[in-house]
């Protein structure tokens, strides 16, 4: 089975062993006390953006925190259900969970570029560094995504291709 993987796969793998556990504990740290978890290390680029550049109420805020949270909990779970389609035997065709990599990826990247905008215009330099690191991590399993094929599946679309005859400007057919 593991012959089978591209390294796409690979790369989807490892990120998913990264951020299931780390968003998802993220996310609970909100889901239990909101303004206390939106203020922990990892949202607090997201929080003091909100804070100091938007005028709401402390339910505003809270709002905010869970949508925040609600929106890594899709990415873990999006993650998971790629670990599961992959770890899965019977899947036989390869890039099977390319969906539900793509769709984590892209959802991770837009949370971890709006967080690292967030930490550099409150200048928040440790959530900077740690929103950098994720968004590069998820923005190169997306193009790594995006340009990994699959030589087997490049082979058997050469096959299916028929060649059809070229008759060019001096073709030796009479009907040309």
């Amino acid at each position: 089975m593991y012959k089978d993987w591209r390294i796409s796969t690979y790369n989807g793998v490892l990120l998913a062993c990264y951020f299931i556990p780390s968003w998802a504990l993220s996310a609970m740290k909100i889901w239990v006390s909101p303004i206390r978890g939106f203020y922990d290390r990892t949202n607090i680029a997201a929080a003091m953006y909100v804070s100091d550049f938007l005028t709401l109420s402390p339910i505003g805020t809270i709002r905010i925190a869970w949508l925040l949270a609600l929106g890594k909990v899709i990415v873990a779970a999006f993650f998971l259900v790629f670990l599961l389609l992959v770890i899965r035997a019977a899947i036989r065709n390869k890039g099977g969970a390319d969906e539900a990599l793509a769709f984590a990826l892209g959802l991770g990247a837009f949370i971890s570029m709006a967080s690292l905008i967030a930490a550099s215009k409150v200048g928040e330099m440790a959530a900077l560094r740690l929103h950098a690191s994720e968004a590069l991590l998820l923005i190169g399993a997306a193009i790594i995504l995006i340009v990994d094929t699959d030589p087997q599946v490049v082979a058997s679309r050469k096959e299916q291709a028929s060649p059809e005859p070229h008759h060019g400007y001096l073709s030796s057919s009479p009907h040309s």
